[in-house]
Parts: structure tokens; C-alpha cells; sequence
């Protein structure tokens, strides 16, 4: 029994060597092997007699990575492999990182997928890092997509307000009007939040962004002088699906608090004593 899987194993090694041969003949090609699973010893030493090199036991997300990086698709049988499997990469080598040792896939003809490697004195910084690396690449992934982008530094948030205030307001009557106002006055929060973040007075600040705003001037707070500035000038945007989501949202939950605190005063009053 266990002869016969060895061969049976022997016979798929050969069957790698050969595609091996097929590829890289008549070049200074090399070959390398990423599987999921194990690779047992003899099968490592027959591949490496034949200048394969082989990696094993490569996670399941890595291997997904490494076919949106360098191309070709994933097999589950020797039986299907074939030049068109294949990938292509310009490099392949180990390189040691403190205690760990990581397996680097460089200079890829047509990658959609990279690794980002992080490093950092300790886990709360790489953390930081890695939460900054996220943010930043999850809005240029909603800007991509939405083909859009909303003037950032406070600059929609007053101008929602101010159309709110002005505009929104005189159409309605009676006391929707203070809900309009409720609601144009909570959008404040983030250029108040701005102006608290840099040791600004919120007061002064709102004062001056709405007094530019009644006069036609589209504009957001900057942080480091406390004065109104244009944003678009500055590069300073923010997502549209991420503004529609928050608008979208707000009274939403609102509402749904405003529920629940009813239910636990009805449930208070159903447990005391007729």
C-alpha cells in the first residue's frame, strides 16, 4: 500500500517536471511550485533535483492573491495542468524579518493584486498604520466607483445647512419646520468636531463658515489657521457614497432610539403593581 502511493505521488512529481521541461527549454526560465496543502519530503527532493522550486502549505487567500498578481489560475489535479495555467512573475526569492521568514513574488507583468508590508516599533503602531493604509485605500475604492467626490473640511455639511436653513425651512409648515432645523443643525457636528480637534473656538468658526456661505462661497475650515478656505484648492475631498450613507442613516437610527427608549418606558409602567 504505501508503495503504491509512493508511486502514484512520484508519478504526479513526474508529470510537473515534465511540464517543467516543456516551458522552460530553450531558456534561462525558472519554475516554481506555490501548493495549499503539504509536500512531502522525497517529492521536495525530486523537485529540487529538477530546479523547481516548491512552496507549501500557502494560505488559501495567498493563493488567490497570487493569481489576481501574477496571473494563470489555480488547479486541484496534475491532470489539468497546462502552459495556460501557468503564471509569470520576474522574481521569486526568502527574505527574513525579525523572526519571520516571508517568500516575496516581485515584478509581475499585470498585477491586480499587492501585498502592502507594514512595519512599526510595536503592535499599537502597526495597528495605526494599518488602520490609516485601510481608510486610504477603501476612499480612493469609493471615488473609483462612485465618480464622484463632495467638498470635504465642513464645506458640504454648512452648505446642507445653510440650504436647509434658507431654502428647505419656508416650504414647510408648522412644526416640521423645527424638525428641518433639528436636522440642518446636527449636519454642524462635523465642522464643530474639526474646529474642537485643532483648539478653535466652534463658535467663531461656524460664524464665519455660514457668513461665507450666505455670500455665495463655497467653503470648509482650515485647521491649521482657524479661517475659511476653499477646498477644492486645498485637495481636500470627501466620498459621496460615504456623505449619502450618513444622511441616509442619521435619522434612521435617530428614530429607531427614539423607539426603544418608548418601549422601556411602557415596560416599566407594565411592571408595577394595579
Amino acid at each position: 500500500m504505501v508503495a503504491a502511493e509512493r508511486r502514484s505521488v512520484d508519478e504526479r512529481v513526474k508529470k510537473i517536471i515534465e511540464l517543467k521541461n516543456k516551458v522552460c527549454a530553450g531558456n534561462d526560465s525558472n519554475f516554481v511550485v506555490i501548493n495549499q496543502k503539504g509536500i512531502d519530503p522525497p517529492s521536495l527532493h525530486l523537485l529540487q533535483q529538477a530546479g523547481i522550486v516548491a512552496l507549501r502549505r500557502a494560505k488559501r487567500r495567498n493563493m488567490e492573491r497570487l493569481v489576481l498578481a501574477c496571473g494563470g489560475e489555480a488547479v486541484n489535479s496534475v491532470d489539468d495542468l497546462t502552459p495556460d495555467c501557468l503564471g509569470w512573475a520576474g522574481l521569486v526569492y526568502e527574505h527574513v524579518l525579525g523572526e519571520d521568514k516571508y517568500t516575496f513574488v516581485e515584478n509581475v507583468r499585470h498585477p491586480h493584486s499587492c501585498t502592502i508590508l507594514i512595519k512599526g516599533p510595536n503592535d499599537h503602531t502597526i495597528a495605526q498604520i494599518k488602520d490609516a493604509v485601510r481608510d486610504g485605500l477603501r476612499a480612493v475604492k469609493n471615488t473609483i466607483e462612485d465618480e464622484a467626490v463632495i467638498l470635504g473640511a465642513g464645506a458640504f455639511e454648512v452648505a446642507a445647512r445653510q440650504h436647509l436653513i434658507n431654502e428647505v425651512k419656508k416650504t414647510v409648515q408648522g412644526r416640521a419646520q423645527l424638525g428641518v432645523e433639528a436636522f440642518a443643525d446636527a449636519l454642524l457636528v462635523v465642522p464643530k468636531t474639526l474646529a474642537e480637534n485643532s483648539g478653535l473656538d466652534t463658535q467663531d468658526v461656524i460664524i464665519g463658515l455660514t457668513g461665507e456661505h450666505d455670500r455665495g462661497n463655497i467653503v470648509g475650515l482650515n485647521q491649521q489657521t482657524g479661517e475659511p478656505m476653499d477646498p477644492q484648492m486645498e485637495g481636500i475631498f470627501d466620498n459621496y457614497s460615504v456623505k449619502r450613507q450618513i444622511i441616509n442613516s442619521g435619522p434612521v437610527i435617530a428614530s429607531q432610539l427614539l423607539l426603544v427608549d418608548e418601549v422601556i418606558r411602557a415596560g416599566r409602567n407594565m411592571r408595577k403593581p394595579t
